[in-house]
């Protein structure tokens, strides 16, 4: 029997998950289909529960419900605690398993396609909502030199800092210090805007990274372009990975990647 799956969010028309896991399920020869569900905003509890009825096995959960995801989980991973939020959820014997898979994606796109180590490496992390949190502990454990949060709102930065044990601070804070990796977890690609960076932020050989895509470079790799970033790339391998992720919690396969970032680009 066809298992079924979906991602649910409002708006969700412009969802990519659909096609991705389409790609990923033929490759590894599993037979499921994987839908869009748009839930009223606050009807979020109650698509679930309608899909745990129907038999789903489970959905992923993108803007704006992912905070409610985390709340209404029976089961937490550590990295879905951490970061108060989730993005995978498995629907097991009546419970409802959460877990959180960006920021697995967002280190598996950084240092297996792109190729750029993250171990003792300085990291920027720029923003302080849940974008920035769920990636946090994954980045983290990679064994960084160094992890900073930089937010315009300081005190969000610092509470955040402070749970993870990490620096943080204003923007203002980051003048004379330079970065090997620059990530950009704000929406400020969204309204054409660039956070204020100081001169000298990206060191030698640094990759500036927009968890933001498109067409198109985001405003922000553009403005790393001209201020001395080597390597740029945009948050559409990080899509796809963090999908390979909640496919292998559902299926325990990991599919191959690369074709389908691929796939995408050429959209």
């Amino acid at each position: 029997m066809t298992d079924h799956y979906a991602v649910i969010g409002n708006p969700i028309a412009h969802s990519k998950s659909p096609l991705i896991h389409a790609e990923f399920a033929k490759q590894c020869r599993q037979d499921l289909h994987y839908g869009r569900i748009l839930a009223p905003v606050d009807g979020f509890r109650d698509t679930v529960a309608r899909l745990q009825a129907e038999g789903y096995k489970g959905c992923n959960v993108t803007v704006p419900f992912k905070l409610e995801a985390w709340k209404l989980s029976t089961s937490l991973t550590r990295r879905a605690g951490d970061a108060e939020s989730v993005n995978t959820l498995s629907f097991q014997d009546g419970g409802i398993y959460g877990d959180n898979t960006d920021g697995a994606g967002l280190v598996r796109d950084i240092g297996s396609n792109l190729g750029f180590s993250i171990r003792g490496s300085r990291i920027l992390l720029m923003g302080a909502g849940g974008a920035a949190r769920g990636v946090i502990r994954p980045l983290h454990d990679e064994g960084p030199a160094e992890i900073f949060i930089a937010n315009r709102t300081v005190e969000k930065a610092k509470l955040l800092g402070e749970k993870f044990g990490i620096g943080a601070g204003s923007y203002e804070d980051l003048s004379g210090k330079s970065f090997d990796i620059v990530i950009n977890a704000t929406s400020s690609s969204l309204k054409e805007e660039v956070p204020p960076l100081p001169q000298g932020i990206f060191a030698q050989g640094s990759l500036a990274y927009d968890m933001m895509y498109g067409k198109e470079p985001t405003v922000f790799l553009k403005f790393a372009e001209a201020a001395g970033a080597k390597y740029r790339a945009d948050g559409l391998g990080m899509l796809v990975e963090q999908a390979a992720e909640s496919f292998y919690i559902w299926r325990g396969m990991r599919p191959e990647t690369g074709s389908v970032i691929a796939k995408l680009r050429s959209c």
